[in-house]
């Protein structure tokens, strides 16, 4: 499956669970996560989606280890169930 088909079915699995899922981009820095969503309870955290099977860039891991430094959420994600599953936990609190 494509990227930005797991993309879409993931942030609306996530709308409908009362999320927000925002396109995240930041001009002054590259290889940062697709998406930053936010939780009904204000839980942030962050999603590079990626084709089926695919990895990240060496520059978006350093991106999700500087981000991960900072105590903060970062999934990758190729699949659909995983993440819908990223979100049950991240809304759930599991």
């Amino acid at each position: 499956m494509l990227e930005k088909e797991i993309e879409a079915r993931v942030c609306e699995y996530a709308r409908e669970k009362g999320v927000l899922a925002y396109k995240f981009t930041s001009p002054a820095r590259h290889a940062v996560p697709d998406r930053m969503f936010i939780a009904q309870d204000g839980r942030v955290w962050f999603c590079e989606f990626k084709a089926a099977g695919k990895k990240p860039t060496g520059a978006q891991e350093r991106e999700h280890a500087r981000l991960r430094q900072q105590k903060v959420n970062v999934f990758v994600i190729d699949n659909v169930a995983e993440g819908k599953a990223m979100v049950d936990i991240m809304v759930m609190g599991c």
